[in-house]
């Protein structure tokens, strides 16, 4: 790479994708930024007991450029690795302001691109209406697009919005984490998630839970507490308490019209009679709450046969925009009590998503139109101590 080469460039014709993805993290004013061949890392965290995760992935972009800065290989970045030439030692991590980044987004004339998304979707009739405005029609639209660029190592990340030949540049300072450690791997949280001890998996539409919390969010509590059980009811029940107002409660129950149609599967089994004959006898599996695509839980003996945690109201409220905008979102839970929120938003595009499987999430195939990114959400559980504190 020449001196003259930059890191990192990018071109996009759709910032609104980012706006969109960014402000469901916007919960604290600054974000950790990494630089991968993938896409763009931002990380936000909130005392090291939450932390949010947004990927930009370089299918959002018409362009992307990456050029791995040689020498600038950090000591603090030592990882477990035999590689020491191990590119993602090199990936370029830094701070900015994530407030003023999600403002510039706004001064740039994001809402204009929003209103035009949603004027395409009102039907062809109304186009020629709409010709009568000229200064409001998707066509000034179509000659807009949005550059990021990173010269190099402790340059400003730069913004540059072209619109109909009018072109706008917003530079935000980068700095230098207070810890090298946070987020120098790429695809690592700072709050680890134990995928091989997960005691809970279960996959919904985001709207039920983002009902859910509104709903509870009313009594204003301090403390939410999250049940699921495969075996007893409630199986998955979420509480408010610690609040001025009343203890209260939601519970995702099964169909009792139609159990059978709600259980995730059904097994068979041998059983062998007194006159030394066997006959087949169908044993029915769990029952999952009919609102829930995938309800898994699995926990170890000493919680017996229910999963039940403790997180803080104010930290769950604060994912709860994400919530809103998602279409699903996967709710995960390992041994030591982290909970995992990851929500796949589909972002409007040209680009056909052939389906698949991403994050334990199924996304939909054939004939489907869109891009699709996650969400992730980390939460650390409340201990004793952190209960009585809160109320």
């Amino acid at each position: 790479m020449t001196t003259t080469d930059p890191i990192f460039t990018a071109v996009s014709s759709n910032a609104n994708h980012f706006y969109t993805l960014l402000r469901c993290v916007g919960f604290a004013a600054k974000a950790s930024v990494q630089i991968t061949p993938d896409g763009l890392r931002f990380s936000v965290e909130e005392g090291r007991v939450m932390q949010g995760l947004a990927f930009l992935d370089k299918g959002l972009f018409t362009t992307y450029s990456f050029n791995v800065p040689v020498g600038d290989k950090s000591p603090d970045h030592n990882l477990d690795s035999n590689d020491d030439t191990s590119e993602s030692m090199m990936y370029p991590h830094f701070i900015i302001s994530l407030s003023a980044l999600l403002e510039a987004l706004q001064i740039f004339g994001i809402n204009d691109t929003a209103a035009n998304n949603s004027f395409t979707t009102t039907g062809a009739n109304q186009q020629n209406t709409s010709a009568s405005n000229a200064f409001t029609t998707p066509a000034l639209l179509l000659d807009r697009s949005c550059t990021l660029r990173y010269s190099h190592i402790g340059s400003p990340l730069s913004i540059t919005i072209s619109e109909a030949g009018v072109i706008t540049t917003c530079d935000l300072t980068t700095f230098e984490p207070d810890d090298p450690s946070f987020g120098s791997s790429a695809g690592e949280l700072d709050i680890p998630l134990q995928r091989d001890a997960i005691t809970m998996k279960i996959i919904m539409r985001s709207s039920w839970l983002h009902n859910a919390i509104t709903e509870l969010d009313s009594t204003n509590p301090t403390v939410l507490t999250l049940s699921a059980s495969a075996r007893q009811e409630p199986f998955f029940s979420l509480s408010g308490a610690g609040g001025p107002f009343s203890e209260s409660s939601v519970q995702f129950s099964i169909d009792k019209e139609n159990e059978s149609g709600n259980t995730m599967s059904h097994t068979t089994h041998k059983v062998l009679t007194e006159d030394g004959s066997s006959r087949s006898q169908a044993k029915k599996a769990r029952l999952a709450p009919t609102v829930t695509e995938t309800f898994l839980v699995n926990p170890p003996s000493s919680m017996g046969s229910r999963v039940r945690q403790n997180y803080h109201f104010a930290l769950i409220r604060k994912a709860t925009r994400a919530m809103a905008v998602a279409s699903k979102v996967s709710i995960r839970g390992d041994i030591q009590g982290v909970l995992s929120l990851q929500f796949m938003i589909e972002l409007g595009g040209d680009n056909a998503n052939s389906g698949g499987n991403v994050g334990g999430i199924q996304l939909p195939g054939g004939g489907f139109s869109g891009n699709v990114s996650f969400v992730d959400f980390r939460f650390v559980p409340l201990v004793d101590e952190d209960e009585g504190e809160g109320g």
